[in-house]
């Protein structure tokens, strides 16, 4: 049995959850979230939380398993708490500000790069060398936050570009080493 599909998730006061097929709604008091779920796993909502059960021990079963209760328990996450991500920005020069609802990027290029968010994402930048992505849907925090990352990753020499918070940059001597 899966450990992390047998856990229930707890839903909050003010988080309605609804399944018609295989379509799952998530209201609260951030927003709503739509999205498709296995209509093979099913859905048991209890008062206060919810339990997902599969029909079978078969392979497919047991893998949709942990990973559709993992996707609902985001869900519940994303319209009561929300998700973030936090970059950090080093190097001389390179910076961020807010214009409207974009960023604008200055990473040592010629050009300056604009980010526009998507729907539901919002940008925040407390200093010009760190970035806030937030936003109630995990996924589309992560890929945005993956994106603005790409346009300037970290390099091992010097350390230079764009990373999230808390991450380890394994650096390198270069020449002078020898």
């Amino acid at each position: 049995m899966s450990r992390i599909g047998r856990m229930p998730i707890p839903v909050p006061g003010g988080v309605e959850i609804k399944r018609e097929g295989d379509l799952v709604t998530v209201k609260g008091p951030k927003g709503e979230l739509k999205r498709t779920l296995n209509p093979e796993i099913e859905m048991v909502i209890e008062e206060g939380a919810v339990t997902m059960k599969r029909p079978s021990d078969e392979r497919d079963h047991r893998a949709l398993h942990g990973l559709n209760r993992s996707l609902l328990a985001n869900m519940v996450k994303g319209v009561t708490d929300g998700f973030t991500k936090t970059l950090e920005i080093q190097g001389v020069g390179y910076r961020a500000t807010l214009k409207g609802k974009d960023i604008e990027l200055a990473l040592g290029y010629s050009h300056t790069i604009t980010v526009i968010p998507e729907e539901g994402i919002e940008f925040e930048v407390p200093q010009a060398t760190s970035i806030i992505v937030k936003g109630i849907d995990a996924e589309k925090v992560g890929e945005t936050a993956a994106k603005i990352r790409k346009f300037r990753g970290p390099e091992p020499y010097k350390g230079k570009g764009i990373r999230y918070q808390g991450e380890y940059v394994r650096r390198k001597a270069g020449k002078a080493a020898k």
